[in-house]
């Protein structure tokens, strides 16, 4: 977590309890495309969290570096992959 967001605990539970939403919103076709808009939001949200991370691999020593840095491509695959899969038509 960026050292100048404050509440770093409460955001990582609200982050989780909106991926649970929308993962649960995802499975109900009335709210798909909604659940989709709102889990690409999240996950523009969190990219300067996995960004801070790849450019301090220091303080996650427990991650490799690698893992860090691929993680910030694969994001931008799941935003993709978000979209297609909730707002094409059934």
């Amino acid at each position: 977590m960026p050292p100048y967001l404050p509440f770093h605990g409460e955001l990582v539970f609200v982050s989780g309890i909106f991926e649970l939403l929308g993962g649960i919103m995802v499975l109900m076709s009335r709210f798909r495309a909604i659940a989709g808009w709102g889990l690409i939001l999240l996950l523009i949200a969190i990219f300067p969290a996995n960004l801070h991370m790849a450019l301090h691999p220091e303080l996650f020593s427990d991650i490799s570096p690698i893992a860090l840095y691929i993680r910030l491509p694969i994001q931008f695959i799941l935003i993709v992959w978000a979209y297609w899969t909730t707002q094409n038509p059934e």
